[in-house]
């Protein structure tokens, strides 16, 4: 089980980047997030839609009312030039992260 605030941290980059590949509502990106984490990261509405809000406020996304496939009103959000940007620094700054821990895990443990 991964900590809410792992979870918490990578919200951002994890939004971002599912929207570079393209527009999506609600309930697609929780499915989606399920997906690619092989289930392993559980996104609720209560805690995506302060998020989106917020990234909309921050000019990062924008959003528009569509009709879905199914006929029925959702709203489609998509990525803004600004938030390309916001991507490409997360994942500058994700990278450090990763590659760090990696060499972490890679070091040989002192004698006991």
């Amino acid at each position: 089980m991964l900590s809410k605030e792992l979870v918490a941290a990578s919200t951002e980059p994890l939004l971002l980047g599912i929207l570079a590949t393209g527009e999506s509502y609600g309930y697609e990106l929780i499915r989606r997030v399920a997906e690619l984490s092989d289930n392993r990261i559980e996104w609720s509405e209560g805690m995506l839609y302060p998020v989106l809000h917020y990234l909309e406020d921050m000019g990062l996304i924008e959003s528009e009312w569509k009709l879905g496939d199914s006929g029925r009103r959702r709203k489609y959000y998509r990525l803004t030039e600004p938030g390309r940007r916001a991507l490409d620094e997360g994942k500058a700054r994700w990278e450090v992260v990763n590659t760090t821990l990696a060499k972490v895990w890679t070091l040989t443990p002192a004698p006991q």
